[in-house]
């Protein structure tokens, strides 16, 4: 054995069985204050397409991950943000041969939870995906030369794998479980297979009962089912803005993972120009594959001021539709396909004068593209 495959492997023994160590669970109320720090800020740090987990069984996969946390380390000393929200593909489950697919999970939100900010999750296309069996597995003789990752031997004292993945509530519901500086929600019942819906407010600090504005989390498919904000989301999505907000006077921002078809009809030709804000656009935006009318409705509330989205790593802009603003993450990981340079979105919301601004923050520590969105 290596001596770089000894590291690798001690590292893993080291970070995943940490994780068994469950943190005491409170449920909190779902509010956030402006920070403390800063009485007229709050700031959000968006990470989008981390991929945690994938090739675990090679040297490869555990690089991608340490080098992925770096990244994550460096936006949230530089920028400080008051909360953090992990825009899907937080980890890549068609690469993941072990039952429990929450070793990975726990490892993509450690850098936040050793800060101890507190973060909400939705989930992407590749969360709770079928495993897709490496070729590389098979021998000439077509018998599977079958490869765990060390994760399933090490912590269990077992050396079979298990193919049968994690869904998408087992993640959520070990996630909320396990600390209590999570703000994710599995959602209604009646909207399951997806799950991550869900809404928090953010109140001002001076005046918790003064709400500055609402964020919305809903879970765009892919995985376990189709790629696309249901009829029911929609249906569910009006009733609570209606609820929470009637009259539409505070402004709402609104995440989800793989773009609406709106994206591509305002996204750039070649390069990023006026009136969008960006640096990158590297290839074509790849939408939902339905749509069942959230964008309509999204369209009718004048509270609505942007959506955010991850999916397409080599797509970094924010454009103009209509009323609102449609905004690309900036691909954080350095597991999945692209070698554009690794950062994240940043959204700064000011109370007074009310503002929203964004910007991306690059792992090499410098920033662009900012933009206001709302002022």
């Amino acid at each position: 054995m290596s001596l770089q495959y000894s590291f690798f492997s001690f590292f893993f023994f080291v970070v995943i069985c940490s994780y068994a160590q469950v943190e005491s669970f409170t449920r909190k109320d779902l509010l956030l204050s402006l920070s403390s720090s800063s009485s007229t800020t709050f700031k959000i740090a968006l990470f989008a397409d981390l991929h945690y987990g994938e090739n675990a069984w090679t040297n490869w996969g555990p690089r991608q991950d340490i080098k992925s946390d770096r990244v994550m380390s460096l936006v949230l000393d530089q920028e400080k943000p008051d909360f953090v929200v992990f825009l899907g593909d937080i980890i890549t489950a068609n690469n993941v041969p072990i039952a429990n697919a929450s070793f990975y999970w726990d490892q993509a939100i450690s850098p936040t939870r050793k800060r101890g900010i507190p973060w909400a999750t939705i989930f992407g296309n590749h969360d709770d995906a079928h495993f897709e069996w490496p070729s590389e597995w098979f021998s000439a003789s077509g018998i599977p030369q079958v490869q765990c990752p060390l994760t399933t031997s090490l912590c269990s004292g077992k050396v079979t794998c298990s193919f049968r993945g994690t869904t998408r509530l087992e993640l959520m519901k070990d996630e909320i479980e396990k600390s209590n500086l999570s703000y994710s929600e599995t959602g209604p019942m009646h909207l399951w297979p997806s799950v991550s819906n869900y809404v928090l407010q953010v109140t001002a600090s001076e005046n918790p009962n003064s709400t500055v504005a609402f964020l919305y989390f809903l879970d765009s498919g892919g995985g376990s089912y189709p790629e696309l904000i249901s009829n029911a989301q929609v249906r569910w999505f009006e009733q609570k803005s209606q609820e929470i907000n009637p009259g539409s006077r505070i402004p709402e921002l609104v995440f989800w993972h793989i773009p609406s078809k709106a994206y591509k009809k305002v996204a750039p030709m070649v390069g990023v120009h006026k009136p969008c804000v960006g640096s990158i656009n590297k290839e074509r935006v790849a939408a939902q594959e339905a749509e069942w009318g959230i964008m309509d409705v999204l369209l009718s509330r004048p509270s609505v001021k942007a959506i955010f989205v991850g999916h397409n790593h080599g797509l970094d802009w924010c454009c103009p539709y209509k009323k609102l603003w449609l905004c690309f993450a900036r691909h954080t990981g350095y597991g999945g396909y692209g070698n554009w340079p690794r950062g994240a979105r940043i959204i700064e919301i000011t109370e007074q004068p009310f503002s929203i601004r964004s910007w991306i923050r690059m792992e090499e520590g410098y920033k662009h593209s900012e933009v206001v969105l709302f002022s």
